[in-house]
């Protein structure tokens, strides 16, 4: 569902869904409101009473009054404990409530298909499951903690207020809705706002994050000032819709403030007339009788600031739930295969597949490709090299024809099994937060050192990790510290050198890596594709001379195929592809 065509009811509906899970936790929580209410309210009884008993000078009963105050004081202190605990009670509901959003939003992430990545950036998904889920729970709270204790307090007060007169109750039912129909108006011609300022926040943080993983690039191509001024439009924006928002939720407040001032003032002077003229209502009456109006229309404020931030916790909650609404990736059908040990009989039938419907890019694709072979895939920039890989790990499924592995059609065997057949070398380096044993032992848990330091030594990184602080138990972040991209290529090899996996895959594997020590990894290579199959993309055609096939792709087609002596003779694409080199 669109962001555009999600309402605040919609929004709102998705909520309780979550928040009846706790149902039981929220009926205490209103039970307590109305407890802690009920109690509030007694006391301004208490005081009028103390008040009657002030006669006149010399006619003070102050035995009564002593033992109203003790009274007074109890109650007092027992509303305060119920109130912690009925607080204690909505964070827990608000927090748990959070924490589920964000548990679905991060589960729904690992089920989403590549596209989805591919086309958000990334520093917009984290602002949606980290800042609108905090901007979602401070609205619930005050929610929670402000809007039931308000209602119950107005509905406690017009009960009170008429047991004590009904006449100068009307003036304060007939008054109050003043407030209501401008806290309302207010708040629909906000919500639009807020929504804005949620979208502009995520634009910012996306910024950012582009910025700081990329600041490398940045400086080398001396786009500071550029940054910086993508950057001021982007907060300049953020600023003035935010401005709006604000000012216009802020007017809440002193318009119902307003209104509850000539709410008391007719009170008091309503009260003081029948006071004075009929005696219909005691000094001590009357005193109770402000005290409840000003109770009553105290809530109206907390309420329209209640209203005020659930504007804003509705728009981010759209944003979270329009990430959760998202399509997932095809699920796997409950008799999928899981596959041990991939022979490595794989075959393209009729494969078709484009990113975007209207721009077609592999079409009707046809290959067989047999165990032990050794299979390179040349062409030009966006030919579909990379596409084709991302069809075989199944990061993207086809559009029209099938893959299979082994005779089986890849859409019916587990992902999980798929890619666990498959080792990858690619020119981006894959790294993670930890120690260099952990990083290169990432896909086989349960590792030996001596197996790791093998798998090191194969992939000719054994000596410079040896160089490093505290070698193999050197701490690496996820841009690989101060390792070069070369040494961090190294350490991707050595993995796939450690998990022996029945097929390779090799995109641009040694793209960083000086050529002396690429010429001793070819040769490792060599050993280890031995028996298994391997695809390696290649742009430098001098490193694939002796594979078994080589596709020639053009346009997503494979437009030549053959050894590298038989596409040579044919003197046609591949041929002026390798002698441009």
């Amino acid at each position: 569902m669109s962001e555009k065509k999600r309402t605040q009811k919609e929004t709102l509906l998705k909520v309780w869904g979550y928040i009846k899970k706790y149902q039981i936790l929220v009926v205490l929580s209103i039970a307590f409101a109305g407890i802690v209410v009920a109690l509030t309210l007694y006391l301004p009884i208490l005081i009028g009473e103390a008040i009657d008993y002030i006669i006149e000078p010399g006619k003070v009963d102050f035995t009564v009054i002593r033992g109203i105050l003790v009274k007074t004081a109890v109650i007092a202190v027992f509303t305060a404990i119920l109130q912690w605990i009925m607080n204690t009670i909505n964070n827990k509901i608000t927090y748990q409530v959070i924490a589920d959003i964000r548990k679905d939003a991060f589960e729904q992430l690992q089920i989403l298909p590549l596209k989805y990545m591919d086309g958000h950036p990334v520093g917009d998904v984290v602002s949606r499951v980290i800042t609108d889920a905090d901007q979602f729970a401070d609205g619930l709270l005050m929610g929670f903690s402000q809007l039931f204790t308000g209602v119950v307090t107005i509905l406690g007060t017009l009960l009170f207020m008429l047991s004590i007169h009904p006449g100068i109750t009307m003036v304060v039912v007939f008054l109050t809705p003043l407030s209501l129909l401008v806290a309302n108006y207010i708040a629909k011609n906000t919500f639009s706002l807020f929504k804005e300022q949620s979208v502009t926040r995520g634009e910012q943080t996306a910024y950012i994050d582009e910025m700081i993983g990329n600041q490398k690039i940045v400086q080398a191509f001396s786009r500071e000032d550029i940054s910086l001024e993508v950057f001021d439009d982007t907060n300049e924006r953020l600023e003035k819709c935010s401005l709006k928002a604000i000012f216009f939720s802020s007017l809440t407040n002193p318009c119902t403030r307003f209104i509850n001032s000539l709410v008391y003032a007719g009170v008091a002077l309503s009260g003081a007339v029948v006071a004075v003229r009929s005696g219909g209502i005691t000094i001590g009456g009357l005193s109770c009788f402000l005290s409840y109006a000003k109770q009553y229309t105290k809530p109206f404020n907390e309420i329209s600031s209640v209203i005020t931030e659930l504007q804003n916790s509705i728009a981010c909650a759209g944003r979270i739930f329009d990430l959760l609404e998202e399509t997932p990736q095809i699920p796997e059908p409950e008799d999928a295969i899981w596959m041990e040990e991939a022979d490595g009989n794989i075959s393209f039938t009729d494969v078709s597949f484009s990113y975007v419907p209207e721009q077609k890019l592999i079409q009707n694709l046809n290959l067989i490709v047999e165990p032990g072979q050794k299979i390179a895939i040349v062409g030009p920039t966006g030919c579909g090299k990379t596409t084709l890989i991302n069809l075989l790990m199944r990061f993207y499924d086809v559009t029209k024809g099938a893959i299979s592995v082994d005779g089986n059609d890849i859409r019916n065997i587990t992902r999980k099994s798929l890619r666990k057949n498959y080792g990858m070398v690619l020119q981006d380096t894959w790294l993670k937060e930890g120690t260099v044993f952990e990083n290169i032992a990432m896909g086989k848990s349960d590792a030996t050192m001596e197996e790791v330091i093998r798998a090191a030594k194969e992939a000719h990184a054994h000596s410079f990790i040896k160089r490093l602080p505290d070698g193999y138990h050197t701490y690496l972040t996820e841009e690989g510290g101060s390792l070069s991209q070369g040494q961090k290529q190294l350490i991707c090899i050595a993995r796939i050198m450690l998990l022996l996996p029945p097929m390779l895959i090799l995109d641009e594997a040694t793209s960083s890596i000086d050529t002396r020590t690429e010429m001793k990894i070819q040769e490792a290579f060599g050993k280890l594709m031995e028996g298994r199959v391997s695809f390696i993309v290649a742009h430098r055609l001098s490193t694939i001379r002796d594979a078994d096939v080589i596709l020639v792709m053009k346009d997503g087609n494979i437009i030549e195929q053959g050894n590298h002596d038989v596409l040579l003779a044919k003197k046609g694409f591949y041929y002026e592809l390798y002698h441009s080199q």
